[in-house]
């Protein structure tokens, strides 16, 4: 698997290699050969994710992380050579802002960014009857596989 990230405002190492180990997870759970699989990763500013936010999605607010699929299903993934899935948009600032809040470490909230968008581009859809609980699911089957439960906020 090759996941290309951007350098600007790239988190460290520990981060970026525990994003690796959540899409081999992602991978091996829809059954996708994770050796044919290339996904690109770019961290940007809340101002950035805000215009992708309104030019994409016609909504003008800051947004957590964007996903643009290669595929509109993983039945549409060619049977050989390189399986491009797509590109994720993280903004790293809002999400941790959102680790705060949430009263969780900003790893476990970039790390879950990642694997919500890995979900959608293997096909995932939040917006439909059901999607929202399976994708939940799954999302946090993998965080615990990664050790990063989510944690209670301590009142």
């Amino acid at each position: 698997m090759e996941i290309v990230f951007s350098d600007g405002r790239k988190p460290g190492k520990p981060i970026l290699t525990k994003m690796y180990e959540a899409a081999g997870l992602c991978l091996a759970k829809k059954g996708v050969d994770s050796e044919r699989v290339m996904v690109s990763v770019t961290f940007v500013s809340r101002e950035e994710i805000k215009e992708l936010n309104t030019l994409y999605r016609n909504i003008n607010e800051i947004t957590d992380v964007l996903s643009f699929p290669q595929y509109e299903n993983p039945g549409q993934f060619p049977s050989q050579g390189t399986i491009l899935l797509g590109d994720v948009v993280i903004c790293t600032e809002q999400a941790l802002l959102q680790a705060d809040d949430f009263g969780h470490s900003p790893e476990r909230e970039l790390v879950y960014l990642f694997v919500h968008s890995m979900l959608h581009l293997l096909g995932y859809d939040h917006g439909e009857a059901g999607g929202k609980k399976d994708m939940r699911e799954f999302e946090e089957s993998v965080m615990e596989h990664l050790r990063l439960p989510r944690e209670e906020m301590e009142q």
